[in-house]
């Protein structure tokens, strides 16, 4: 039986003139995602994009088909994906077709219905009448089957389109959003935390490519959780596609923010050196924007009067996809795109690092600037630039076939 996969497109269907742009960058993605896993032929209408395994047998397709399903739906643009039967427009052969292709799910099910999208207008029976003959078909081969149109545990779906029909009776949810790379470069400041890997999720799910930027403080902070950032890249980048990550030192600038700057502001004026920092990695690697995983009052650092002062130092955009979110919400995101159990765990990050007792929770601009500008740091962001550290996480398959970042 031959099987293709169906891709389903969401609001990218939306798009007017230009729609074709974003359709041919969102198959780019979904051929860079595939080509290290087999050979599949591509192609695109009405909507939807057609992948064809090519193998020489039946099981060799299947088993493509398999490794190819987790990895389409980490793809964002797809709404929705399903694997289909391809079957003649005919009815005869759609029915004779369809018992044994559904032989490993119906008898399994109590309810179940079908429905029919004929693309092709041309085909003589109309969908209703193709649901109510395949449903009775499918009665008498599966008779433990009764048909419930209102909750089915199993919908068999049969559609009509321009050179082939297509059954299938699973349609899984895509990762939506539009195609990564069809929204510009964003430089993503990545602490370590929970947040700023969701940041970064939400961002590409926006089409935007993203680049990552983690300052370290040695000996203040560990090893270990630099190793921990670099593997919240990795769980990333089956999303984002491959990334640049870059690894900025930080010690020498955390030592002179406590030796000469008000306690109170120490946090302020931190996050205002790093967003200095991270502007000029951001100028140097053509990325348009600075991405943060702040949330809203979460911490003394995000209210409003806060944000205010890290933003005044920042010739780019601060995009904050999480700044009316509550914690639960980007947890439950976190998990599911399975950074959460690294997010939590023990690594300080330099964020952590000399934390002031009472941070000031409303400073004012002018006494923020006149703090920062007490202490000449130009030199200190210079040789900060000078030696950050590059590193390329791009998608490759193991020997196991499982995907991994290099």
């Amino acid at each position: 039986m031959r099987e293709i996969f169906l891709l389903k497109y969401g609001e990218l269907a939306l798009k007017g003139l230009n729609r074709n742009s974003f359709e041919d960058v969102l198959l780019r993605n979904i051929r860079h995602r595939l080509k290290h896993i087999g050979n599949f032929e591509y192609a695109k209408g009405q909507s939807t994009i057609y992948i064809t395994p090519c193998a020489d047998t039946d099981e060799a397709c299947a088993a493509l088909i398999d490794a190819a399903m987790p990895r389409l739906q980490k793809v964002f643009g797809v709404a929705a994906l399903c694997r289909a039967l391809v079957c003649e427009k005919d009815f005869t052969d759609i029915a004779a077709r369809a018992i044994p292709y559904l032989q490993e799910v119906l008898p399994y099910a109590k309810t179940f219905k079908v429905e029919a999208k004929r693309a092709d207008k041309a085909f003589p029976m109309k969908s209703p009448q193709i649901c109510a003959e395949l449903g009775g078909i499918l009665l008498e081969a599966f008779p433990s089957l009764t048909v419930d149109v209102h909750d089915p545990e199993i919908t068999v779906t049969v559609e009509i389109r321009d050179t082939n029909a297509y059954i299938h009776a699973a349609k899984l949810k895509g990762a939506g959003g539009l195609p990564v790379g069809t929204a510009g470069n964003g430089l993503l400041l990545l602490s370590g935390g929970i947040d700023s890997p969701v940041a970064a999720w939400m961002m590409a799910k926006r089409g935007m490519r993203i680049t990552a930027c983690h300052f370290e403080s040695p000996p203040y902070t560990s090893e270990r959780a630099r190793m921990k950032v670099e593997t919240l890249v990795e769980k990333l980048a089956p999303w984002c596609g491959s990334m640049a990550f870059f690894c900025v030192p930080f010690t020498e600038i955390q030592e002179v923010l406590r030796r000469e700057c008000p306690e109170e502001y120490f946090t302020i004026l931190m996050r205002r050196l790093m967003m200095e920092i991270a502007q000029r990695i951001a100028q140097q690697n053509d990325c348009e924007a600075i991405i943060t995983g702040e949330s809203l009052g979460q911490v003394a650092s995000q209210t409003l009067q806060a944000i205010h002062c890290t933003d005044a130092v920042s010739k780019l955009p601060v995009l904050r996809p999480l700044i009316g979110m509550d914690k639960t919400e980007i947890i439950d995101i976190a998990r599911h795109i399975d950074t959460f159990e690294t997010s939590i765990l023990p690594y300080e990050d330099c964020c952590t690092v000399f934390t002031p007792r009472h941070p000031k929770l409303r400073p004012r601009l002018e006494d923020v600037e006149a703090a920062q500008n007490a202490v000449d740091f130009s030199a200190l962001i210079d040789e900060a630039v000078k030696h950050t550290t590059k590193k390329i996480f791009a998608m490759r398959v193991a020997e196991n076939g499982e995907e991994c970042t290099k």
